[in-house]
């Protein structure tokens, strides 16, 4: 059987497209990303975006659009035994349409990954059959705020994420 992740949060005016590997149980069962309560995610985004734990999900989703923001899983559908990205069959991937995404999100100037199993993936599934232009969007792989990667404090994943994602606010005058 084969979990399946949900539809991009994103408008047109996006700038910064975050790309986690799948949703995990908790997730799936919500239907909303980042559900697990351990991970620091949201939490993150609390601090970066004003979009933290908090607030209801769809306030939290508004605020990242908003700040130009667009959240998305590599994967479209994987079989994956429990939450762990480490579990996902690397033969069961059915990736999303980046190139389709990012060709309709054009204001894209950054890729960041949840964690290296996200940015693995891409770089084995989608990035080989990306347009070039698409290809060429810069990347960067930051820590994942799963409680599973717990060598890394809150305060360390914090600091390397806010350094990558300080400068992406965009003011509501160009929604």
């Amino acid at each position: 059987m084969h979990d399946k992740g949900f539809p991009p949060i994103a408008d047109a005016h996006a700038r910064v497209l975050i790309l986690g590997s799948l949703p995990g149980q908790a997730s799936l069962q919500r239907q909303q990303y980042y559900a697990q309560p351990h991970n620091a995610f949201w939490k993150i985004m609390g601090r970066l975006f004003d979009a933290g734990p908090e607030l209801p999900y769809a306030e939290r989703a508004h605020r990242l659009v908003r700040s130009g923001v667009a959240l998305w899983d590599v994967c479209a559908a994987a079989q994956r035994p429990g939450s762990l990205d480490a579990a996902i069959v690397l033969s069961s991937v059915v990736p999303n349409d980046l190139a389709a995404f990012i060709e309709s999100h054009p204001n894209i100037g950054l890729i960041c990954f949840n964690g290296g199993k996200a940015a693995d993936l891409y770089r084995r599934l989608v990035l080989p059959g990306l347009p070039a232009a698409v290809a060429a969007i810069h990347t960067e792989t930051l820590p994942s705020t799963s409680p599973a990667h717990a060598a890394m404090s809150f305060e360390e994943k914090l600091t390397r994420w806010a350094a990558v994602l300080q400068n992406t606010h965009r003011s509501d005058a160009t929604l």
